[in-house]
């Protein structure tokens, strides 16, 4: 029963956040011009669907009504975005340094010598 209970809580959240997402997108396209916000190009007729909507401070709940939280961006343009937002929190995250056992220096000196023994 409870199985039941959480699977449709994740349905009706699924379902919510599906109308949402139609709701501001629908807002946003009649709010500003089917332009791509960042490379520039048009988009008319079936094409629009390449147009989605991003958020300028990444968080999807954030949807003001006057759209300030949104920009238009083509699809391609929207992947390069959030790819940079990943490489910039990852430049950020300090990782550990991986360590290496090599050593180029490691008995030189007993090289050198037999170096010159030649």
């Amino acid at each position: 029963m409870k199985d039941n209970k959480n699977q449709d809580q994740v349905a009706r959240a699924l379902r919510d956040k599906r109308l949402r997402d139609k709701d501001y997108r629908e807002k946003a396209l009649k709010m500003f011009p089917w332009i791509c916000t960042r490379c520039g190009r048009e988009f008319t007729g079936k094409k629009v669907r390449e147009l989605t909507v991003h958020h300028k401070d990444l968080n999807h709940e954030n949807n003001p009504p006057d759209g300030s939280n949104w920009e238009l961006l083509c699809i391609y343009c929207h992947d390069n975005e959030h790819e940079d937002e990943v490489e910039y929190q990852d430049a950020s995250t300090p990782k550990a340094k991986a360590s290496t056992t090599y050593n180029p220096f490691l008995d030189l000196d007993k090289k050198l010598k037999d170096k010159s023994k030649k």
